[in-house]
This record gives structure tokens, C-alpha cells and sequence, in this order.
């Protein structure tokens, strides 16, 4: 229990009470929660405006708007999930630039941020790929994308610590599911080791990735008892 309280101790939620200090913690708190979610905010915004410029400048501001320490100011770990909570700042991020946009229409002013189909002299928006993920699944999808990456990352810090990264880079492709063509037989030539031993190795490796992935979600929760549910949400959605 003690070190479940530890891992729990340094969740995002934590990053961003920090965030809201000064000096080089809470630039060092923001840094880490623009890198790790970017990926996810970008997502949500491209399938909700549609329009490549336009999503990326407002990606860009929401960011800015992080870093301004503005965000997070309601921010509160008893109101559920760090990913719900940073779904909503979004979503509330874009309907007051919409506001804000319209208000700069009816009084004249200059649109800074297309958010609205173009006219007949602009590119306009992209047409509705009816495939599409809707905004919020698209969210998820690169959120679990995310944590997937940060997990292999450093899964992969971890095994060149323990002079394994020739190991870890051979079987990495079993730990992603994009062996597809690759034999094992090759990687235990290639690792100087018999099929039985890499089988071994790819079992531990798949073991320690989905641990890596479970303290992952677990930064992102301040109750370890939805961690679990978390986990099983991830599953859910990469499999769409």
C-alpha cells in the first residue's frame, strides 16, 4: 500500500496544483502536461472545426492558454478523471472563442480565428468523412495512443538501463502488434538465443508493458480504485 500511495502522490492531478506556482516546478508542471496531451487536444479540435489551419491555430492557442496557468483553475481531482476533466477545458475553451468570434463579427472587428465554414473565396472546411470518429472518441483514441507511447518510451529507457535495448528493439514490434510478416524464429538468430528463450522474453516484455501502461493511467486518476475501469476504457477504444 505504501508505495500505491507513492505512484499516487505524483499523479497529473498533482502536476497540476503545481502548475499554478511559480519559478521552474510549475514551468516544469506545465511542460509536461502540454507534451503528454497535446497529441489528444489536437485530435478533438481537428474533427470538431475541420479545418487544418484553423484547428491548428487553435490548438496552438489552447496551449498558450495552459501556459498563461488560466486552464486549470477550477481544476479539482474529487471532480473524476485528469482526461475527462481536460476533455471539458477544451470543449469550454472553444465555445468562448466562438463567443468571442462572434462578438468581434457583430461589432466589426477582425476574426482572428476562423472557427466557422470559409466563404466562397476561402478554402472553406474539409467534407464529413462519415468514418470519422466523432470529437470526443477521436479524443480518447489519441489519448490512449498516447499513454500507449509514453508507456513504450519508457519501457524502452528502462531496458537500455539494464543493457537489454538490443532485446527491447527486436521485440518491440510483438509488444505493438505490427509484427505482421516477422518471425520469431528470425529475432532469436538475430539475439543469438533459441525460439523457447524469445517466446520468455516476449511474455515478460507484453507483462512489463501492460504494468508500464497501468502506472501510466494510473498519473492521470487521483482514486487508484479507477484505475481498472480506466484500463478497460483504453482497451475498448483502441479496439474501434
Amino acid at each position: 500500500m505504501e508505495t500505491e500511495s507513492k505512484n499516487f502522490a505524483t499523479t497529473h492531478w498533482t502536476c497540476v496544483a503545481r502548475s499554478r506556482g511559480d519559478g521552474e516546478v510549475a514551468r516544469a508542471a506545465l511542460s509536461e502536461l502540454c507534451e503528454s496531451y497535446y497529441a489528444p487536444v489536437q485530435a478533438f479540435i481537428r474533427t470538431t472545426v475541420r479545418d487544418a489551419d484553423a484547428s491548428q491555430e487553435l490548438t496552438q492557442a489552447f496551449f498558450v492558454h495552459v501556459l498563461s496557468k488560466k486552464a486549470f483553475d477550477g481544476a479539482d481531482p474529487e471532480k473524476g478523471k485528469f482526461r475527462s476533466y481536460l476533455l471539458g477545458a477544451v470543449k469550454h475553451f472553444l465555445h468562448k472563442t466562438w463567443e468571442n468570434t462572434q462578438a468581434q463579427k457583430r461589432g466589426g472587428g477582425k476574426v482572428h480565428v476562423p472557427i466557422e465554414p470559409g466563404t466562397d473565396t476561402s478554402p472553406g472546411i474539409d467534407p464529413i468523412d462519415e468514418k470519422a470518429l466523432s470529437p470526443d472518441a477521436e479524443f480518447d483514441r489519441r489519448w490512449a495512443l498516447t499513454m500507449l507511447a509514453r508507456s513504450l518510451e519508457k519501457l524502452g529507457t528502462e531496458m537500455e538501463s539494464e543493457e537489454k535495448g538490443e532485446l527491447f528493439r527486436i521485440l518491440k514490434p510483438w509488444l505493438m502488434g505490427d509484427h505482421a510478416g516477422l518471425r520469431q524464429g528470425d529475432a532469436a538468430v538475430a539475439l543469438g538465443i533459441n525460439d523457447n528463450a524469445v517466446k520468455v522474453a516476449i511474455h515478460r516484455l507484453r507483462r512489463r508493458f501492460r504494468d508500464m501502461v497501468k502506472a501510466e493511467v494510473a498519473h492521470t486518476l487521483s482514486d487508484p480504485n479507477q484505475v481498472e475501469e480506466e484500463l478497460r476504457h483504453l482497451e475498448a477504444v483502441l479496439r474501434r
